[in-house]
Formats: C-alpha cells, sequence, structure tokens
C-alpha cells in the first residue's frame, strides 16, 4: 500500500450478540476494505468472544454472524489482533477461538492465521501506530 493510504483500526470490545455494535463493526470493516482501506481489527474485553468457536444463536433468534470473519482475508484484512489479558480475564484461551487464516500471495499463496495474540501492552502499541482508530 502507499504511504497516502491511512491505516484504519477498529476496536471490538462488546459481546457479538445484545447490541448492534459486533455486527455493525463487521459491516464497516468490509465496506472500508472493499475501498481499500488498510485495515485491522482489535479484540478487546468482552469482543474477545466475538470469535470463539462453535457460536450457537438459535435460542436467542438472531443469525450467527461469527463465521463472516473468515472471509475477511478475501477482502485482504488480515491482521485480527486479540489482546491475550482479555482472554484469560473471561477464562479463555487461543484454543477457543475459530480458525480464522488468509492466503498470502507474498509467499506463495501459503495460508497463514489471521489471528495474533497480543499482550495489553503491545495492543496499545498498536492501537499508538494507527492513523484512525474506531471503537465499537
Amino acid at each position: 500500500m502507499s504511504d497516502d493510504v491511512k491505516k484504519f483500526l477498529y476496536l471490538n470490545r462488546k459481546a457479538p450478540y445484545g447490541t448492534i455494535y459486533a455486527l455493525e463493526a463487521l459491516e464497516v470493516v468490509l465496506i472500508g476494505a472493499a475501498f481499500d482501506q488498510d485495515v485491522s481489527l482489535a479484540f478487546l474485553d468482552d469482543g474477545v468472544f466475538q470469535l470463539t468457536r462453535g457460536q450457537d444463536t438459535k435460542e436467542i433468534g438472531v443469525k450467527n454472524f461469527s463465521p463472516t470473519f473468515r472471509a475477511l482475508g478475501d477482502y485482504e484484512v488480515t491482521r485480527l489482533y486479540v489482546e491475550r489479558e482479555s482472554l484469560e480475564e473471561r477464562g479463555l484461551s487461543p484454543d477457543d477461538l475459530q480458525e480464522i487464516m488468509y492466503e498470502d500471495e507474498d509467499d506463495d499463496w501459503a495460508e497463514k492465521p489471521s489471528i495474533r495474540i497480543v499482550s495489553r501492552a503491545e495492543m496499545a502499541d498498536i492501537i499508538a501506530a494507527q492513523d484512525v482508530v474506531l471503537s465499537f
């Protein structure tokens, strides 16, 4: 990407269901990526639940949108940062997260993981390095 492309980070702090924040954030990310923005996502606090495996929404009567995260690589959204401390505080580990991969065109289309587990301090550095930060 050229130097004039701004880096956008979408902070996801809310649980996936119960409010519209998580779904709206995902929709905004897809729109931004479709317009060639340099997009990455961060999952902190209850936002880490958005990426958990095996979400079943039948009982609450809403559509499970979690499989959509696996399509982000098709939009060149390949950096999903998950805060380690937020996982641990909620009794989760990286193994509780769904597998989200992308094909790296610079590495002979090798499949690579999009989720990167980072510490709280690393997350602060990632946030500070962005041009635009949108919190949901």
